[in-house]
């Protein structure tokens, strides 16, 4: 973890809200010169704080309409097994997020698709006839009540 002060706070407080800020949009929400706040924020991206910009696409808008939340249990727990299943993961794009868990699932995975057609062929087609997995739950989402991938940089102390 690396320290943070007032200043660099701003700035990704700033960025967080948005990432196209011009280099003056920013110098002057923080307070600082354009040359200072550049060198700020280059040292942020290069000890990775800042770890990239992206858009943020609407899933809505482009037809990805069911959005699941898939729990997955191993047929075994060697590393093999573990390393197998990682790379179908990786190999999937409508898999968001993976996560490994504690408790009775061993991962449980964020998926978009553009229908339950798509879901049952995830599920059916691709995880389960998987060599590495025993089990699948899914659950489909009724209703987002809230998306972000913003961090709670208040509760930083500036360093």
């Amino acid at each position: 973890m690396i320290s943070v002060d007032a200043f660099d706070l701003k700035i990704l407080t700033a960025l967080q809200d948005d990432g196209r800020l011009t280099n003056q949009e920013l110098a002057d929400l923080a307070g600082l010169s354009a040359s200072q706040c550049s060198r700020r924020r280059m040292r942020l991206e290069e000890e990775k704080v800042i770890s990239g910009y992206h858009a943020d696409l609407s899933s809505e808008a482009l037809g990805f309409g069911v959005i699941a939340f898939i729990q997955v249990g191993l047929a075994t727990h060697s590393p093999d097994n573990s390393k197998r299943f990682r790379a179908l993961v990786n190999r999937i794009d409508e898999i968001q997020e993976a996560y490994s868990l504690t408790g009775d699932a061993d991962y449980v995975l964020k998926a978009v698709l553009r229908d339950l057609k798509g879901l049952s062929n995830l599920v059916n087609d691709v995880l389960m006839p998987h060599q590495s997995v025993a089990h699948v739950r899914s659950s489909i989402v009724l209703d987002r009540l809230k998306e972000s991938a913003k961090l709670p940089l208040r509760e930083l102390k500036a360093g």
